[in-house]
């Protein structure tokens, strides 16, 4: 499944470019995450083209010895810049300093976290906890429930209004994922 997974992935333009282009980003524990590559899946199964819909790119690293805003924004620049003709909506975000701004923005805690896996372990829906990078996938939750579009709350993030707006907006997209508690 791990092989039909970056196969599936790597049909989205974007996704391949920004894997072929990967060092020159030059982060340390650096992945590409979360939507562009569930979506892509989901795209892939409902027979729409891999790209479509998809607001963002994010990519998660990890550097605890820098956990200024402004070393974040430059990284964020540095990508900008080399994905710069691909005309798509980069985020990128320091996993070390994730626990210093969450709070205010979605208005729950949220723990220090060791490592950019922490973060993608973190997602509010399992099935979309996934990573990758040149070298590896990283899918703590498996493919299965992935590819079959189930969709429940993360037990290390329980916030069931978060969790509930973004399975809402998953399923107005793709109406065959299934809500399961």
């Amino acid at each position: 499944m791990k092989q039909q997974f970056i196969k599936d992935v790597l049909t989205n333009y974007n996704n391949a470019q920004i894997l072929a282009r990967w060092d020159a980003l030059s982060l340390p524990d650096g992945w590409l995450v979360a939507g562009c590559l569930f979506q892509t899946i989901w795209n892939c199964i409902s027979n729409q083209p891999p790209e479509s819909g998809i607001k963002d790119y994010d990519i998660f690293y990890y550097d605890p010895s820098d956990l200024s805003a402004e070393a974040e924004q430059a990284r964020q620049q540095c990508a900008e810049e080399v994905f710069a003709d691909l005309n798509i909506t980069l985020e990128v975000c320091n996993q070390a300093r994730v626990h210093l701004w969450y709070e205010s923005h979605f208005g729950h805690r949220y723990p220090k976290l060791s490592s950019s896996q922490d973060g993608i372990d973190r997602f509010l829906i399992p099935s979309t906890c996934v990573g990758m990078n040149p070298l590896e996938v990283y899918a703590p939750n498996g493919f299965d429930i992935l590819y079959q579009g189930v969709l429940r709350m993360n037990p290390h993030t329980p916030h069931r209004p978060l969790y509930e707006q973004k399975a809402l907006s998953y399923q107005q997209r793709w109406p065959w994922l299934q809500c399961i508690e």
